[in-house]
């Protein structure tokens, strides 16, 4: 059995959470910004990963929440592809990384492996989906 390193709660993003196959995190999935936040409440998490606009909360309101509460919490933005606003707000907001919804896996999985400081787990990975394990 392999050794989990951290909890990630990814709120909104099931289409990027197959990138994080074969990496040591737990992995807890949300739909809406409200089961995020009970998930918070009764969970130990390490980072989060939220899509910035969420059917229950837009405009990254869940993000605001979270870091208001838990500002050194490792969070990455998923906005909109050329969304220049949501940009901006994501950075003045603080989170840790801002990636597009249109980004590759690769390179999702690689930022988020940098900022878990597991990096030698971004290369493995890949070299599972690209030998077809994943």
């Amino acid at each position: 059995m392999c050794r989990v390193y951290s909890t990630i709660l990814m709120i909104g993003a099931e289409d990027k959470a197959h990138a994080l196959h074969q990496l040591p995190v737990r992995l807890l999935r949300m739909n809406t910004g409200r089961d995020a936040a009970q998930c918070l409440r009764r969970e130990s998490v390490d980072s989060v990963v939220s899509r910035w606009d969420l059917v229950d909360m837009p405009d990254g309101l869940l993000l605001r929440r979270i870091l208001a509460a838990r500002p050194r919490i490792p969070t990455i933005a998923l906005i909109q592809p050329g969304n220049h606003r949501q940009e901006i707000q994501a950075r003045s907001l603080g989170v840790t990384a801002i990636v597009s919804e249109e980004a590759d896996n690769a390179y999702f999985r690689e930022m988020l492996c940098q900022i878990l400081h597991i990096e030698e787990y971004a290369t493995l990975a890949a070299a599972g989906a690209a030998d077809g394990f994943l």
